[in-house]
């Protein structure tokens, strides 16, 4: 067996991006044409590294294969919550990888656990370190269904401490960069000898003994081909990644490993198609006899450490001075302009430091009655934040309070362990690691400081709003106008802070526009409607009601009265209430409603203020997503007008627009404006057709092009990608049908013609999955002389050359 070992790791991790009140992504305008960056990043990265491309030497796909599956990976317990949600297809690859790697690899998976929302452990308290390992190791459990044998650490920042508590908690193993060993020994000599990153041996395994009497296993990883990968170009072709890694090996008989660690997102993000040259170099690796793929837990196993290393403390993969990077100005950065500095780190985190603190005295204190063991009821609590179902909350609640979990009770004790969550939440490194307090990663880390003191004011008296400010105030920004910590706080976190009522408000608008039902969603809140009346006048729409606001995260409910106006276009009013008597309730409906039907809007207006006038809302209450729906729908009609306009216009000139591009003059911006948009909305809507006329796309692109207009792309690459996948996964549900087999190779046909480029990356994926599944057995009906299956081959065959799927896929004999 080969003595040459290669591992390569994977850290896959996004900065949390969750509104702390909504518990969810709203709208990134920064990530546009994609809703939010993990949306991005997850077609750009996380998906290509599921189903990655093995090409041939026609550049055709030979295999697809699951990058996670032969790689060491971890992924961030908040990411990972984000992809079952939205990407499930993506997460469900990668757990399934764990499965495959653990069939390739010995019994061992590839996968890796991460502390919890990656802080910085030496610079946690001893409280915090053991929750965040506590929390990675159960939220990697209840996914891959096995305890983890190494845990990621944030930054790879480490100090014994850290290590004692990985230990502690049956972690065999973690990953540090090389400058990160102090001195290292043989097993069962005395002398250590110190090292640096440029001498230390990394293709072994090291083992550090702890004050404890427990040790850990580490690995150090190849520095420079890591920093190759990650900033050079090394990534451009498959075979110079497979030679670089092999290169560092020594001329010797013992075995060694050739590991290298990166964030994940080099692979496809950060480099695009990275994910294949990764593919191609593990594949070409084993092809060629050049080395084994394996993973940290086999080579354990296979090769146990023989030496020890001394490590040193308060040290980090990403800041050439320890840690200081997330706590002093130790000029470490990402960036920015020439003079700025990071001195607002030290007071962000004194500020936190001291909230934290104050913090943990509130949830003693609140706790004292409510549960047996405080602490230990934050660490459990990971069990309610993977499954907030009302059954298993209560059963969490039961186990852990010393009173009947119902009513009151209930609530404070939720509160009182989410107001700790967010204090973790707080500490995410991301907060520090860029060049600006102004930055969107520290304004995060503020948004959960601040959920995190609206949960403990309505659990005590004590005002620490005001006290954290006054320390924010010696944080300062590099842009002048941004101000200091406070200024930030005031301008980004307040107006984000959400409550009961501000979610009755954008229910109340969202009623305007859409039937709701009795029950409605909105994020981690649930809306009840106890009664609802919508009022038409032309173009003008009431809505009055009364609704049940129930958080799914504390329980906290309340109910409200709402009166909300549209008159047309974004002018919106409305106010909001607690409840009155049902007597006076009615008296006012039939007052207001009287008003709206003789269309007295003045007057109405008026008696909604008085009314409803307690607080005051407008089309701004709503929340982003929502506020983008609403916003389509009230320009719709707008829309249809300016369109209808637009091909009057066209229709009228498009001649004399042919014939001045014929003669090479540019059109004039108007003429443009006006064929692009009459086009565009012609060409659309075509493909929303079930049988889209293929002469007629034709002709239009023809049409198009003799009048020199271009498209919006990506629009219309969105709307024929969907279309493919739609005509696939119709076939794939009848994959013996022939004709579904031709309609969607028409379809394939006809993004071949277009002149934009459609990505056909789920198209062929599908295809694969229809091949394993189907050819198979249509090659075998094949040999007996079946004409069907005959035909039926040489259709799917034809599809998959479209498809770019290789001949020799295509060709394989029947087994």
């Amino acid at each position: 067996m080969s003595k040459r070992y290669v591992c390569v790791h994977g850290h896959f991790y996004q900065p949390p991006r969750e509104n702390p009140w909504l518990e969810a992504i709203e709208l990134q305008e920064s990530a546009h044409p994609f809703h939010d960056w993990n949306e991005r990043i997850a077609l750009e990265c996380y998906g290509p590294n599921s189903s990655s491309r093995i090409l041939d030497e026609h550049g055709d796909i030979a295999q697809i294969v699951n990058n996670y599956s032969r790689i060491s990976f971890n992924f961030g317990a908040t990411l990972l919550s984000w992809l079952e949600e939205f990407r499930p297809d993506i997460y469900s690859a990668i757990l399934r990888a764990d499965k495959l790697g653990r069939a390739s690899f010995s019994g061992h998976g590839p996968a890796l656990a991460q502390v919890y929302n990656h802080i910085i452990m030496p610079l946690a308290n001893k409280r915090d370190q053991i929750t965040q390992v506590v929390w990675g190791i159960r939220d990697f459990e209840r996914r891959f269904e096995r305890m983890p044998e190494g845990m990621w650490l944030a930054e790879t920042a480490v100090d014994i401490d850290t290590l004692e508590v990985l230990a502690e908690h049956g972690i065999r193993f973690t990953i540090l960069a090389p400058h990160q060993a102090a001195r290292v020994r043989q097993a069962g000599h005395a002398d250590w000898r110190d090292v640096h990153d440029a001498t230390l041996d990394i293709t072994r395994p090291y083992r550090q003994q702890l004050p404890s009497g427990r040790s850990i296993d580490i690995f150090f990883y190849q520095g420079p081909i890591s920093r190759s990968i990650a900033f050079e170009h090394l990534l451009e072709r498959g075979e110079a990644l497979a030679h670089r890694l092999v290169s560092e090996f020594k001329n010797t008989h013992e075995a060694q490993l050739m590991h290298i660690a990166t964030d994940g997102e080099t692979y496809g993000h950060h480099h695009r198609y990275g994910e294949m040259a990764l593919s191609y170099a593990l594949e070409y690796m084993e092809r060629e006899g050049l080395a084994d793929i394996t993973i940290y837990g086999e080579y354990l196993d296979l090769h146990p450490p023989s030496w020890e290393v001394e490590i040193h403390s308060n040290t980090s993969w990403s800041c050439a001075h320890g840690i200081e990077r997330w706590r002093s100005d130790c000029g470490c950065h990402t960036g920015g302009r020439p003079g700025w500095t990071q001195r607002w780190r030290a007071p962000l985190r004194g500020a936190l430091d001291w909230l934290r603190d104050q913090l943990a005295g509130v949830f003693e204190e609140h706790s004292r009655g409510i549960f047996d063991d405080p602490w230990a009821a934050r660490d459990a609590y990971v069990e309610v934040i993977l499954d907030r179902s009302h059954q298993n909350t209560d059963k969490f609640l039961r186990r852990h309070m010393l009173i009947e979990p119902d009513g009151l009770a209930r609530q404070r004790a939720l509160s009182l362990l989410e107001m700790q969550r967010h204090t973790q939440l707080m500490y995410t490194s991301c907060g520090w690691f860029f060049n600006d307090l102004a930055g969107i990663e520290t304004i995060q880390i503020l948004q959960y400081a601040g959920r995190a003191i609206q949960l403990a004011s309505s659990l005590t008296m004590q005002d620490l709003e005001e006290g954290f400010l006054a320390r924010l105030e010696d944080a300062r920004s590099n842009i002048p106008e941004e101000g200091s910590g406070r200024d930030l706080y005031e301008a980004h976190v307040r107006p984000a802070k959400v409550d009961l009522k501000k979610v009755c408000a954008h229910y109340a608008i969202h009623s305007l526009f859409k039937h709701a039902g009795e029950y409605i969603k909105i994020y981690c809140y649930e809306v009840d409607t106890i009664r609802q009346h919508v009022h038409d006048a032309g173009a003008a729409r009431m809505a009055l009601g009364r609704a049940k606001v129930t958080s799914m995260i504390t329980g906290e409910a309340e109910i409200f009265e709402y009166g909300v106006l549209h008159m047309g276009d974004h002018n919106v009013d409305g106010g909001i209430r607690e409840v009155r008597p049902d007597h006076q309730v009615e008296e006012l409906y039939a007052e207001v409603v009287a008003a709206f039907r003789r269309a007295e809007f003045p007057a109405l207006i008026r008696l909604l203020d008085k009314h409803f006038g307690e607080e005051v809302f407008t089309l701004r209450s709503v929340f982003k997503d929502e506020q983008r729906s609403v916003v389509d729908h009230i320009t719709a009609a707008a829309q249809r007008d300016a369109v209808a306009v637009y091909r009057q216009l066209y229709n009228r000139r498009a001649t004399l627009m042919a014939f001045l591009n014929d003669l090479g003059t540019s059109l004039p911006e108007s003429l443009q404006i006006a064929a692009r948009v009459s086009l565009q909305c012609e060409l659309e809507q075509l493909f929303e057709l079930e049988d889209t006329p293929r002469g007629d796309v034709y002709a239009l692109l023809k049409e198009a092009e003799n009048v020199g207009v271009t498209f919006d792309e990506h629009e219309l690459a969105i709307t024929a990608q969907a279309k493919l996948t739609k005509a696939l996964a119709r076939w794939g549900a009848h994959a013996s049908d022939t004709a579904r087999l031709e309609s969607v190779r028409k379809i394939v046909d006809l993004i071949e013609r277009l002149p934009f480029e459609v990505s056909l990356w789920e198209a062929q994926n599908m295809f694969f999955s229809i091949l394993e599944d189907e050819l198979t057995l249509k090659r075998l009906r094949a040999l007996g002389g079946d004409p069907d299956a005959l035909e039926w081959i040489a259709a799917f065959e034809e599809l998959g050359e479209h498809l770019h799927i290789s001949k020799g896929v295509l060709a394989a004999p029947a087994q």
